[in-house]
C-alpha cells in the first residue's frame, strides 16, 4: 500500500481502495462508573464512524457499550484494560507479579464536570473530565468538535499521562484517536488508543531498536523477525514498552501484532495499535527512569543472576566441526596466556552441519562425555547451538509428528530467514503444548547431564505461520515464541546445572527473566558495531539487565563468509565488548586472537582487564536483578535533567561507575560528552572536568575513552587467572580513583 501521509491509512492500516470493508468505531464520553471490589469500572460507549480523510459520526448506527476497568498496583502502577468481546488478558505468560506488589482499592467521586478516580490514600490516580472547551462563538462555517473520551492518568499520583482527546484539525480531520477500535467483518479486529505528546519530548525502549537514541518521529511495528544484521528495521526482540522523558512508561500487555508511533503520524500523540480484541496497559510513574523500569520488571518479572563463569570470555566461530579441533584452540589459548573460559561449538557438532538432532556426531566427537570433562579440568565449559525447528532429515522428525510436537503444517513452507543450509524444517516445536515442552527438556537434558553449561537458544523470531498449534494461533504465538523457547530451555538448565542461563537472540516481554541474551548477526563492520550499541541501549531501556553481541561482528562484508577481520575493528569491538555485561567472539570466519598476531597483544591486555573486572561486574550484575538498571545503560539513566543525554547513543554507562565511549571508526578520533562532575580518565589517571564535550580527541588503538567518577572506588581483581575458576575473592582490592590513581594499564596484570 502506498503512503498516504493520513493516519487512518498510514497507521489504523485501512484499505483506501475499499473504505467500505471496514468500521471505525470511536469512544466517546462515559456514561457511568462503578466500584467493584478493588477495581474501577467505567462505562463507554462507542460510535460508528464514516471513515475518509474526514471522519464523522454516523448517527444511523446505534452506540456499542465496553467496560473500561481500572486497577493500582502500588503507589506507582496503574492497569487500564478495555475488552472488546469479553476476552479478558488477567493472567498470561508474560505476567510474573512481584510478590511485595499490592493492589491498591480505588474509588470515585462524581463531580459537575469531572470523575476523580482516587486510591485509599485519596492520591488522584484518573480524572475524567466532561468539560466542554471554552469557546468565543462567531462562525457556523465548521461544527463543533465531536463528541469524545478524555481521561487523564496519573500512575504515581503525579505525572499526567492524558489520552488525545482533541489531536485534530477541523473536527472532521483527525491525526489521532484517544480510544478507537476498527471492525471488519462487524467483529472487533484491532484497537488503539493514543497519549498526549509534548513538543520536547523523547521515547525510548520498545526493544531492540538499531536506531537513535531518541524514537520520537518514528513508527515501529512489533513483529518479531530475523532482524539480519543490526541495521535496519526488522528486529529480533521486540518489546512493548515505551519509556518517555516526561518520566512515565507504558507496557502494552499483548503478543499480538502492535504498533507504536512515538509522535510521527501526529507530532501531538504516542500512538498504540493493536491487533487484538483487548487493550491492557500498564502505566508506570516516577521519578527516574530507573524507578519506571523497577516497575515494568514487579509486572514482568526481574532478571536472575547469570552464574560467575558466564562472566569470562567466550570463545566460538562458525563453526568448530571436531572435539580434535576444539581442544587444540582451548590450548593454544591456555598456552599463549589468553584467560576464557567459555568454549562455543555452533551448527557443526551435528552429523549434518546445521542438522540439528540434539546429538554430537560420533565420529568427530566420538566420546563427547569426556571431551567435555577433559574441557572443564582446564577450565572451559561448554555451550552448544540449537534451534526450535525440526528439520525434515532429522531422526526426531516422526515422534514429533505423531505426537505433537511440531506445529502441524496447511501448507510446507520454511521458517526463518538466515538458514543457511537450505534445509527444509518441517515444523516449530509447539511450546504452547505442555508434551512438547517436557519432550524438548529431554533433548536437552541428555546433553547437559554430559556437563554441558549452556543451550544456546538460536532463531525463534519467526515460526511456521501457516501452521496449526496446540493452544495458540501463529499470529499470536509468533511474538510470544521466544518466552516460551527459552523459558524451557532455562528451567532445564537450571534443573540440571544449577545455573539459570541460556544464550538467546529473540526476544518479548518477559524474556528479561532468563539471561542472557545478544545482540543478533551483526555486519563485522563499524556500522554493524554502531548498530549493536544502539540496539543494546534501547533493550536495557525495555527491562533486560545483561545483553551481549558478538566481537568482531558475526558476518564479513561484502563477502559474508570469507571478508577479513580489519586489526582495528577487532581491537576495537574487543575494547567494547570487555565493557558489556558480557563478552563473545563469534562469526562466520576465525575469530581467536591468536589469528591476529599484529593485534594479539594488545587483545590479551584487554582480556586480562576482562577478568580483572570481573568482580565489578558481578557486584553491578547484583544490583541489576533486583532494580530497574541494566548493566549497560544510557547516559539518561544518571543525567535526566542534561537534554544532551538523552540523544546519546554512541556512549553508555557501564555499571554506575564507568563512563564508556567506543571508538568506532579507522581514525582512532571521536567526540567525547562528559556529563557534570569531575571525572578520572581510567586509562590515563588524567582529571577531567564534566559539563562539556571533548572534541576529536586522538586515541591510541590500545586505549578507549573510559571515564570514572572522582573518589569512586572499583573492586578489582590483580591477580593471573586463566579462568573465573582460578579467582580468589579474598584477593579482591579496590582502586580508589583519585589524584593517586595513574591509569589501570599501569597496573601489575601479568
Amino acid at each position: 500500500m502506498k503512503q498516504t501521509n493520513y493516519q487512518l491509512y498510514d497507521f489504523l492500516d485501512f484499505d483506501p481502495a475499499a473504505p467500505d470493508s471496514e468500521g471505525l468505531w470511536r469512544a466517546c464520553h462515559p456514561v457511568d462508573i462503578v466500584k467493584e471490589g478493588t477495581d474501577v469500572t467505567v462505562f463507554i460507549p462507542f460510535q460508528k464512524q464514516n471513515p475518509g480523510n474526514d471522519i464523522y459520526p454516523d448517527l444511523t448506527i446505534p452506540r456499542q457499550y465496553y467496560y473500561m476497568k481500572l486497577r493500582a498496583y502500588g503507589e506507582k502502577i496503574l492497569r487500564v484494560a478495555i475488552s472488546f468481546n469479553g476476552e479478558s488478558m488477567e493472567h498470561s505468560p508474560m505476567l510474573q507479579m512481584d510478590a511485595e506488589l499490592e493492589v491498591v482499592p480505588l474509588q470515585f467521586e462524581k463531580q459537575k464536570d469531572q470523575w476523580i478516580i482516587s486510591d485509599e490514600k485519596g492520591v488522584k490516580r484518573a480524572v475524567i473530565n466532561f468539560k466542554e472547551p471554552e469557546t468565543d462563538h462567531w462562525s457556523d462555517l465548521l461544527p463543533p468538535p465531536n463528541e469524545t473520551l478524555d481521561v487523564t492518568f496519573y500512575p504515581d499520583g503525579k505525572r499526567e499521562v492524558k489520552l488525545s482527546a482533541y489531536d485534530q484539525f477541523f473536527p472532521a480531520r483527525h491525526d489521532a484517536h484517544a480510544l478507537a477500535f476498527v471492525e471488519k467483518d462487524e467483529k472487533v479486529n484491532r484497537a488503539t488508543v493514543s497519549f498526549h505528546s509534548e513538543p520536547d519530548e523523547v521515547f525510548v525502549g520498545s526493544g531492540e531498536r538499531f536506531t537513535k537514541l531518541d524514537l520520537s518521529g518514528k513508527t515501529f511495528q512489533l513483529k518479531n523477525q530475523d532482524g539480519q544484521g543490526v541495521n535496519n528495521r526488522r528486529t529480533y526482540k521486540n518489546i512493548p514498552f515505551y519509556l518517555s522523558s516526561r518520566m512515565y512508561g507504558v507496557f502494552l500487555h499483548t503478543s499480538s501484532y502492535s504498533k507504536f508511533s512515538f509522535a510521527d503520524h501526529s507530532t501531538r500523540s504516542v500512538q498504540i495499535l493493536c491487533e487484538q480484541k483487548v487493550l491492557d496497559l500498564f502505566l508506570f510513574g516516577g521519578d527516574t527512569a530507573e524507578e519506571i523500569l523497577y516497575g515494568y520488571r514487579q509486572i514482568t518479572g526481574f532478571p536472575s543472576m547469570p552464574p560467575l563463569w558466564s562472566f569470562g570470555t567466550w570463545m566460538s566461530r562458525m563453526t568448530y566441526f571436531s572435539a580434535d579441533e576444539v581442544e587444540t584452540i582451548c590450548n593454544r589459548l591456555r598456552k599463549e596466556d589468553y584467560p576464557c573460559d567459555v568454549i562455543h561449538l555452533d551448527t557443526g557438532w551435528f552429523r549434518t552441519d546445521w542438522l540439528c538432532e540434539w546429538k554430537f556426531n560420533p565420529e568427530r566427537f566420538p566420546d563427547p562425555t569426556g571431551f567435555i570433562s577433559k574441557l572443564r579440568k582446564d577450565g572451559f565449559k561448554v555451550s552448544l547451538w540449537q534451534m526450535p525447528y525440526v528439520a525434515r532429515e532429522a531422526e526426531q522428525l516422526e515422534e514429533a509428528t505423531q505426537n505433537n510436537y511440531i506445529s502441524k503444517p496447511k501448507e510446507i513452507k520454511q521458517a526463518g530467514g538466515s538458514n543457511f543450509s537450505a534445509l527444509d524444517y518441517a515444523g516449530t516445536i509447539d511450546f504452547t503444548y505442555p508434551k512438547a515442552v517436557e519432550w524438548y527438556k529431554g533433548l536437552l537434558k541428555n546433553l547437559l547431564d554430559m556437563g554441558v553449561v549452556c543451550i544456546k537458544t538460536d532463531f525463534g523470531e519467526d515460526i511456521h505461520m501457516d501452521a496449526e498449534y496446540h493452544s495458540m494461533s501463529p499470529e499470536k504465538l509468533n511474538n510470544l515464541y521466544a518466552l516460551l523457547y527459552q523459558k524451557a530451555a532455562y528451567e532445564i538448565t537450571k534443573e540440571v546445572t544449577g545455573d539459570g542461563i541460556v544464550w538467546a537472540r529473540a526476544g518479548w516481554a518477559g524474556c528479561q527473566r532468563y539471561p542472557l541474551h545478544w545482540g543478533g548477526d551483526a555486519a563485522a563492520s563499524w556500522a554493524g558495531m554502531a548498530g549493536s550499541l544502539k540496539g543494546g541501549l534501547h533493550l536495557g531501556l525495555s527491562g533486560f539487565a545483561f545483553w551481549s553481541h558478538d566481537v568482531p561482528g558475526f558476518h564479513g562484508v561484502p563477502d559474508f563468509m570469507n571478508s577479513m577481520i580489519p586489526n582495528d575493528l577487532y581491537v576495537r569491538w574487543t575494547q567494547f565488548g570487555v565493557f558489556s555485561s558480557h563478552i563473545r567472539y563469534h562469526g562466520t570466519s576465525k575469530r581467536e586472537p591468536y589469528e591476529y598476531p599484529e593485534i594479539a597483544d594488545v587483545v590479551r591486555k584487554w582480556w586480562k582487564l576482562r577478568y580483572a573486572l570481573i568482580p565489578y561486574i558481578l557486584k553491578q550484575s547484583e544490583k541489576a536483578t533486583t532494580s530497574g538498571l541494566p548493566v549497560l545503560r544510557a547516559l539518561m539513566f544518571h543525567h535526566p535533567e542534561d537534554k544532551i543525554c538523552w540523544h546519546i547513543d554512541d556512549q553508555y554507562y557501564f555499571g554506575d561507575d564507568f563512563l564508556v565511549a567506543p571508538v568506532m571508526n579507522s581514525e582512532d578520533k571521536r567526540d567525547v560528552y562528559i556529563p557534570a562532575g569531575i571525572w578520572v580518565d581510567f586509562f590515563s589517571g588524567k582529571i577531567v572536568e564534566g559539563g562539556k564535550w571533548l572534541k576529536n580527541l586522538e586515541i591510541p588503538l590500545d586505549e578507549m575513552p573510559v571515564l570514572v567518577k572522582y573518589g569512586n572506588e572499583i573492586p578489582f581483581y590483580p591477580g593471573h587467572v586463566n579462568s573465573t575458576d582460578d579467582i580468589d575473592f579474598e584477593k579482591v582490592i579496590k582502586l580508589k580513583i583519585d589524584n593517586s590513581f595513574t591509569g589501570v594499564f599501569n597496573l601489575d596484570l601479568k
